[in-house]
């Protein structure tokens, strides 16, 4: 990594909106991470980080048209970061056996199925990739068109106001081997894997058809199992929401530094900044009972005690984690009514925000007042 200039270079135009020319700023770093989280949706941490830069910012798309992708060596594609990040989130782990690494459609690589398999991890993706499957003749749509539905699953799902509705989705499933990219037949070999299609009944209104494929080197013999998976890739939303933190809480995007070492060294501290936001958040949906110093130090407990009164709760949930919680989000701006949901991130941001301003204000003025009484 350099110190040459790779933030904000320059700002250009895109396509009017109502009339009016945008424009959108050119950032040279970008973040490739990944987010460990438990099965109940609760943030660990990061397990893996990858920054990089491009020569060119433009120019992909005509690439393309030049030359075939699949014929390229993974390692020399920028592709080749959900590798690496496979490999060193891996390596935390003591028993790798127990990973399961989702990932989006981006993530549907040949070679990442191969490198799972060879440290010893599991991968749960959404593929996008109609491979060659069994003898060569057919592909992977080819034998999901033969599997008959093997259950239904009912789900609430919102739309783009926020409506809710239920759908109901047509549970595929089969083991399938399936055969590397024609261009590298020789490099990797054939995997058993299994395929899950999950897919809506009728036509909904206000919303996208939900039609997801699935791909994984786990087993699944059940509905039971079908569905378990589905649930576990319903997680990879919370990258997504880990990433909204980093942008619209901690504005990592709107900083001016130029240097790629110093925008590496703010986006780390502000990774850990947005990880805390997050995981208070979930604990106190997933443990709400539990005691406040799991979250909060001594004196943000002190500060909030005083900045926010309890609301004529009995004694054993005035203590408790949720209590506490709700007075950080109070701070910005959460009503804590009786009907309302759990605080979400940004409420527990500008909380935190605030608490963390109060809190250097009342250290300065204790040193202050400890400097004149010795005066």
């Amino acid at each position: 990594m350099t110190s040459q200039a790779v933030g904000i270079t320059k700002r250009l135009p895109i396509q009017k909106l109502n009339g009016k020319l945008q424009h959108y700023a050119v950032c040279g770093i970008l973040m490739h991470s990944s987010l460990a989280v438990t099965r109940d949706g609760l943030p660990l941490g990061l397990a893996a980080v990858k920054f990089w830069s491009r020569d060119k910012f433009y120019g992909c798309n005509e690439l393309k048209k030049r030359i075939n992708p699949t014929r390229i060596p993974i390692e020399q594609k920028e592709s080749y970061r959900w590798l690496e990040n496979l490999r060193q989130s891996t390596a935390l782990i003591e028993e790798p056996n127990r990973c399961v690494h989702i990932g989006d459609r981006e993530s549907d690589i040949y070679e990442l199925f191969c490198t799972a398999q060879s440290i010893g991890t599991h991968f749960l993706l959404r593929t996008c990739v109609d491979r060659l499957a069994g003898d060569g003749k057919h592909t992977i749509a080819d034998e999901m068109v033969e599997v008959r539905v093997r259950g239904l699953h009912r789900i609430v799902i919102r739309d783009s106001r926020g409506n809710p509705s239920e759908a109901v989705l047509e549970i595929r499933y089969r083991r399938i081997r399936v055969l590397p990219p024609i261009g590298k037949s020789k490099q990797y070999p054939a995997l058993t894997l299994t395929v899950i299609h999950a897919r809506e009944r009728g036509v909904p209104t206000g919303r996208d058809l939900i039609d997801w494929k699935l791909i994984t080197d786990l087993p699944v013999t059940s509905r039971k199992q079908a569905i378990e998976k589905l649930k576990w890739y319903s997680l990879r939303w919370r990258i997504e929401v880990f990433h909204k933190i980093l942008k619209s809480g901690c504005k990592a995007e709107e900083s001016k530094l130029r240097a790629a070492n110093r925008l590496v060294n703010l986006i780390s501290v502000l990774t850990i900044l947005s990880w805390r936001i997050f995981w208070m958040t979930m604990m106190n949906r997933v443990v709400p009972d539990a005691v406040p110093e799991l979250a909060l130090t001594s004196l943000e407990i002190r500060l909030l005690d005083q900045l926010i009164k309890n609301n004529h709760r009995p004694s054993t949930l005035a203590r408790s984690l949720s209590t506490y919680i709700s007075k950080l989000a109070r701070l910005g701006g959460y009503l804590a009514r009786s009907s309302d949901p759990p605080p979400g991130n940004m409420v527990v941001w500008r909380g935190l925000s605030r608490l963390t301003d109060t809190q250097l204000g009342f250290l300065l003025a204790t040193k202050m007042w400890v400097i004149e009484s010795r005066l």
